[in-house]
């Protein structure tokens, strides 16, 4: 069959004219857009039927299937098309003279156009070569496209990719794989934690106050209330205040929005995971984060061994490594930093290696310059244990070691994928913490975070001790498939 050249501007101007020509006519005879076909059979199932037949074969298996026309050749008196479900398998179609009549095959040659629905019913035959057809009795345009496909055989590149998703699900099987990865992976998320009897609940997304991360927000605006609101950065204060009335274990999957920058790892809107357990802490809540992961590439790949896009093979299986962020950092810097080492000594070390650092604290130095000497070293799923207390101000002290806080980041391929902590559930200490990002804040620190009454007053009812992590749907995603950010999301945010 003959390919599809790349349309021009030019092009696609004078086609998009002659199909609304077409569709006029269509529509003196009858319908460009009919309300349905009469579809009796998928083409997956029709292809599924009938494997290993010989050529020109003729089954006398009558079948009526849909799909869009994705290659098309018209000669004489014999026509051919593909048909393309929506999960790209194709089904060859055959419009003969002697099958369907002059007057049908000359409408066909008129009026079909390459991105057409096309409905066709009739016999389930072989070709002359083997092509698995059906040679059309009757047909139906089943939706009019007015403007054409790009080429079938050649790449889309990123940017029509992202801006016209729906030419790159047409186009490309790895975009119509994505969705259905996403979906087996949610579906075994939850599974996972319903056998560990989590319930599902949904927190506001319009809040009155941001909190959760440190992270700056969108700022909206209520007509009804004629009030400031903000689009949620995580779901943490709510789903605690669940814990604090009873649900001992819950988790959700939502989404964020994040008024921040946009790279390879991150969107402004993402999709995120936040889990809480009653009476457990930072290292049981990672035991159940790599349960969750290994689970979910299980349901993917059918192996803890994933294959991204490009062929390279990712092992997620095992236990992980867990190590201290300041042990580690110690190691690949050469000196021994600690949770006392002063502010001076960190930002003469930051200053020798270029590491800039905003609002400048022990803890931001800390991670700043770890990110700088460790992180990108960390191939492996890697827990990277005990942040600093500055850092983290809903989190609980460390029971042994002064200074730091019960905290992991898990690193995944290099980046960030999931945290966890020891929940901070004292309130009297909450308050202090948030009355110290209140200074944060005054000082210029727009990711720092207010002091939040209300959730105070929850906390000030009792909430017990809980372990919480939370993880980012898109991020997984690219551990599972070795995508970046904006393939794994389905229709992401363009400028």
């Amino acid at each position: 069959m003959t390919d599809v050249t790349e349309p021009t501007a030019e092009d696609i101007v004078e086609q998009k004219a002659v199909r609304l020509a077409k569709r006029a006519r269509l529509l003196d005879g009858g319908e460009a857009y009919p309300v349905s076909v009469p579809v009796t059979h998928q083409i997956a199932d029709v292809r599924a039927e009938h494997v290993g037949l010989d050529a020109d074969v003729a089954t006398g298996h009558m079948v009526g299937v849909a799909g869009r026309v994705v290659h098309l050749r018209n000669t004489g008196k014999l026509c051919f098309a593909a048909i393309q479900s929506g999960e790209g398998e194709r089904l060859q179609a055959m419009v003969s003279l002697g099958e369907v009549g002059e007057e049908s095959l000359e409408r066909w040659k008129d009026l079909v156009d390459l991105g057409d629905h096309l409905f066709v019913a009739g016999e389930v035959i072989t070709s002359k070569r083997g092509e698995l057809s059906i040679m059309v009795k009757t047909w139906e345009i089943a939706a009019k496209a007015l403007l054409p496909l790009p080429n079938m055989h050649s790449e889309l590149n990123e940017e029509t990719r992202v801006r016209q998703r729906y030419l790159d699900l047409i186009v490309r099987e790895q975009a119509r794989s994505m969705p259905r990865v996403r979906a087996l992976t949610m579906k075994s998320l939850r599974a996972t934690f319903d056998s560990h009897n989590y319930l599902e609940v949904e927190t506001p997304m319009l809040q009155t106050m941001h909190g959760g991360a440190a992270a700056r927000p969108f700022i909206t605006h209520s007509n009804a209330f004629d009030m400031e609101l903000f689009l949620r950065i995580a779901p943490e204060l709510f789903l605690k205040r669940a814990v604090v009335g009873g649900i001992d274990r819950v988790f959700e999957i939502n989404r964020n929005f994040r008024n921040e920058g946009a790279d390879s790892t991150h969107s402004p809107e993402f999709a995120m995971l936040e889990a809480y357990c009653a009476y457990g802490d930072y290292n049981q809540i990672a035991d159940l984060t790599q349960e969750l992961i290994q689970n979910a590439a299980m349901a993917v790949a059918g192996s803890h061994v994933v294959t991204w896009h490009d062929g390279t093979e990712f092992d997620l299986g095992g236990e992980w490594d867990r190590i201290s962020m300041y042990h580690s950092l110690s190691a690949a810097c050469g000196t021994e930093i600690t949770p006392q080492t002063s502010v001076e000594t960190l930002a003469a070390l930051a200053d020798a290696e270029g590491v800039e650092v905003k609002h400048p604290t022990h803890g931001k130095y800390v991670e700043e310059l770890w990110e700088h000497f460790v992180k990108g070293d960390l191939v492996r799923p890697t827990f990277v244990m005990d942040f600093p207390v500055d850092t983290s101000p809903l989190v609980r002290e460390h029971r042994t070691i002064a200074g730091v806080v019960e905290k992991w980041d898990l690193y995944v391929r290099g980046f960030e994928l999931a945290t966890g902590y020891s929940e901070l559930v004292d309130p009297v200490i909450q308050r202090e913490r948030f009355v110290e990002q209140a200074k944060l804040s005054a000082r210029g620190d727009v990711e720092a975070m207010p002091l939040d009454e209300e959730f105070l007053r929850a906390l000030e009812h009792g909430m017990p001790p809980s372990g919480g992590m939370g993880m980012g749907m898109d991020r997984l995603l690219m551990a599972l498939t070795g995508l970046g950010i904006r393939e794994t999301i389905l229709f992401p945010l363009v400028k």
